[in-house]
């Protein structure tokens, strides 16, 4: 990537010196420059040049979005305060030697782009524009060592850069010392002549201060006496080979650094087109950090980009004004090709600053800079911008303010196209009103039938009647606050806007009197005009109000509607948690009238019993069969578990005979567990669900649930009153009692997991395994098992009644 410094031409095609200074075009590229961090990055901003295509416009675009992503993020582009190594490259250009200085800088360079380009490399994925825009030469960075290494922390050349240098500096620093330690001999010797003990230079010399009336007896050669003439600075005889040794050392110390820097600006050198890339990429990514940190200052976003020249801006802000911490109010602003938008209102109230924003956010698109608008905004590209601003008066050329004004219009006139956005300040002012009106009718007429996107500002009422009845012009109107006197800077589209000329000097203290017979002077049709103009602002107004109490109101309803929600929601969850409590206790009843069945069932095949135990049996059964009868307590309860069985399955779809082979997992209704595949025969798949395996139909699988990260743990039993687990009582029956004893362990895991499972199917709740004590291997293995196993809530050895450790008390899940 080479330098590219933008021409005067270049400039002028896209904005005109005269627009750049109307919009104060060089206030944006000092805003950006402030926030460089090097003296390159900042002349790089100051000559910030407009895209030359499409293309590259996006492509700046996104530069600088990436610059913003990475600030956002926590990691802005790596730059610091490099130094400005342009007039370096260009001496190596002519061939030319660098001195430390620029030699240093270079390598300070050449280090930071090594640290741009890792940074740009880890994120290349993430930042492909910055990747591609800020790309340094790898081999850049053996030079940087090269440089880094010649010179020592403090900026001196070092020792190590050649091994003839580190050699005559060794010498000389030798040499040096040893005539020092010939001068201390001296002035021991002569203490008497001396003024003082010191060694000092003098012209390059070294000397001893000696007293100017004892100089003869001190041989040597004078090379200075002090001010006042007492005393003389003498070179002693002695020294003085040593001292031209010095001088010779000095000389060749001399010529080895220069051959040091030849050496080094020689490997620059051969490196030219890399360096000039390098010092342009620092820059590029000093620019693009500034214009970063900009946007997060002024709230810039990055808005779409289209080709067709057109604006619109939503909440729209003048971005020098938010840079001085002007209070901004934001407005809409928008404008096609061959359209026109005629801003009206009173003086001081906005109307220049809306037509600035506009011109200034097209420029900023097409430099590359974000714009301070709100999301969602569409800024065209535009070829040019040309503007006429302000009063272009020129005495010595006999300019007046008109004639200088319709001199612009006319080069306007000459550069209107499709493409082109064009800014007018009270067009046709200066001049006789109703040939200035017509002037400017036929001015915006032209621009229009060429294509060009304008906004005008005017105070002309004939231009306001103009925009009412042709489509491509539209009115705009800006407020004033006549009770502050202040602009609102708001842009209202669709209404024209009233001068409120005579309001103003009323509020300004204009006599009474005076604007009264101001008020006589108007014609009927202005009157009239301003009269409905005046109206519609009311209407405005009151349409306003209406908006935003109907939002007010939709707002708060939104809040009654999802406070409602809420209400709704945990009303459900307590009727839910209530509910719940009812069909626990139903259940809990459920379970004892199963057990006093049991019971009852049991006293029966135990022996013949009495009329009186008989009746109790009776009544027994006489209450089960009540809870669980059509219409009894229980069948709410039953149905609710039939419908949570029913949603159960809903989740769990049927599988195709192509989604079940061996080693998938499903679903086996009948055993309400899931299970693996092991065989697929036909119609019928054998599954395994732990030591139990059986034939299933394969129209009766359905899908497993999905793994979840971890497993839930199984819930507690309720805590009863006491502090224990509520639990089933355990009442051992026929019915419910397994007997494993004798049996290998394998087959009695089977026969324990198949009885489980009957138990399940016929609802019992607690399950005897009588295993026997033995070696306690069956035990173990029992247990084990049982403690993996799906069909088992809880398990206990068995008390002393019921066989101790050599049974295992199961209640099932």
């Amino acid at each position: 990537m080479s330098a590219e410094y933008p021409t005067s031409s270049a400039l002028e095609a896209a904005a005109p010196a005269k627009t750049r200074a109307d919009l104060e075009w060089d206030r944006v590229l000092s805003a950006v420059a402030e926030r460089c961090q090097g003296d390159m990055g900042k002349s790089e901003a100051l000559s910030l040049s407009f895209a030359g295509t499409r293309e590259e416009v996006r492509a700046r675009l996104a530069e600088a979005k990436e610059a913003h992503s990475c600030l956002l993020a926590g990691e802005p582009l790596p730059v610091s305060a490099t130094f400005d190594v342009t007039e370096a490259v260009q001496r190596l250009k002519v061939g030319g030697a660098l001195g430390p200085i620029e030699l240093r800088g270079i390598g300070g360079m050449l280090t930071a782009a090594r640290a741009l380009r890792r940074f740009l490399h880890a994120r290349r994925g993430t930042l492909p524009a910055l990747y591609a825009a800020c790309a340094t030469d790898p081999t850049l960075d053996g030079l940087a060592e090269e440089v880094a290494g010649s010179f020592d922390p403090d900026g001196t050349l070092s020792d190590r850069a050649s091994p003839a240098l580190g050699r005559l500096r060794a010498e000389r620093q030798a040499a040096r010392q040893r005539m020092l330690a010939r001068l201390e001999d001296l002035m021991v010797r002569y203490e008497r002549v001396l003024q003082d003990k010191f060694v000092t230079e003098r012209e390059g010399r070294y000397v001893l201060p000696v007293r100017s009336d004892a100089h003869e007896r001190f041989p040597g050669l004078v090379h200075a006496t002090s001010a006042s003439g007492s005393t003389i600075f003498v070179e002693p005889r002695a020294v003085i080979p040593m001292g031209n040794r010095l001088k010779m050392l000095d000389a060749e110390v001399e010529r080895e650094e220069i051959a040091v820097y030849t050496r080094l600006s020689t490997l620059l050198g051969d490196a030219l087109a890399s360096l000039e890339a390098c010092r342009a990429a620092i820059a590029r990514a000093d620019v693009l950090a500034a214009i970063a940190q900009l946007a997060e200052e002024l709230g810039l976003v990055f808005p779409n980009v289209v080709d067709e020249p057109r604006l619109d801006l939503k909440k729209a802000r003048h971005p020098l004004l938010a840079l001085d911490g002007t209070k901004v109010i934001a407005s809409d602003l928008a404008i096609g090709a061959g359209h026109a938008v005629v801003v009206s209102g009173p003086n001081a109230g906005g109307k220049t600053v809306a037509l600035k924003t506009m011109g200034l956010a097209a420029l900023m698109v097409r430099a590359g800079l974000p714009v301070a608008c709100d999301e969602g905004s569409v800024v065209g590209i535009f070829d040019v911008v040309v503007s006429d601003v302000g009063d272009d008066q020129n005495l010595s050329k006999n300019l007046s303010t008109f004639s200088a004004h319709v001199s612009n219009l006319r080069d306007i006139l000459d550069a209107a196209h499709r493409g082109a956005l064009v800014l007018l300040d009270e067009l046709a002012g200066g001049t006789d009103p109703r040939e200035g009106e017509a002037l400017a009718a036929g001015v915006l007429d032209s621009l229009c039938a060429r294509g060009g996107a304008v906004v005008v500002t005017t105070h002309y009422e004939g231009l306001k009647a103009l925009a009412l009845a042709d489509e491509r012009f539209q009115n705009a109107s800006v407020g004033f606050d006549l009770t502050t006197m202040e602009p609102t800077f708001r842009v209202t589209i669709g209404i024209p806007g009233s001068s409120s000329a005579l309001a103003v000097a009323r509020r300004f203290g204009m006599p009474g009197t005076v604007i009264e017979r101001a008020e006589r002077f108007l014609s009927r049709e202005d009157q009239s005009f301003e009269t409905l103009v005046k109206r519609l602002h009311e209407e405005r107004a009151a349409l306003e109000l209406a908006r935003s109490a109907a939002t007010t109101r939709e707002r708060e309803a939104e809040q009654a509607r999802a406070r409602l929600e809420a209400e709704i929601a945990r009303t459900r969850d307590q009727e839910a948690r209530i509910v719940s409590r009812e069909a626990e206790a139903l259940l809990a009843s459920l379970r004892r009238a199963k057990d006093d069945l049991r019971e009852a069932q049991a006293r029966l095949r135990a022996k013949k019993l009495d009329e009186a135990q008989l009746r109790d049996a009776e009544r027994a059964i006489q209450r089960v069969s009540g809870a669980v009868a059509l219409g009894g307590e229980l069948e709410p309860v039953v149905r609710a578990r039939e419908a949570r069985e029913r949603g159960e399955a809903a989740e769990r779809r049927p599988l195709a005979p192509g989604e079940v082979r061996r080693g998938t997992r499903v679903y086996v209704p009948r055993l309400r567990a899931e299970a693996e595949v092991v065989e697929v025969s036909g119609e019928s798949v054998r599954v395994s669900a732990g030591a139990l395996k059986l034939n299933v139909p394969l129209g009766e699988l359905r899908s497993a649930a999905p793994a979840e990260p971890a497993a839930p743990a199984k819930p507690a039993p309720a805590a009863a009153p006491g502090g224990e687990a509520r639990r089933d009582p355990a009442i051992a029956t026929s019915d419910n009692t397994c007997d494993l004893r004798g049996l290998r362990v394998d087959d009695a895991l089977a026969l324990a997991t198949s009885f489980l499972d009957r138990c399940l199917n016929e609802r019992r709740s607690v399950a005897f395994l009588l295993h026997g004590h033995g070696t306690g291997a069956l035990r173990d293995a029992l247990r084990k098992e049982l403690k993996s196993s799906s069909y088992v809530a809880h398990m206990r050895s068995g008390t002393q009644e019921e066989g101790g450790d050599g049974v295992t008390v199961v209640w099932l899940s």
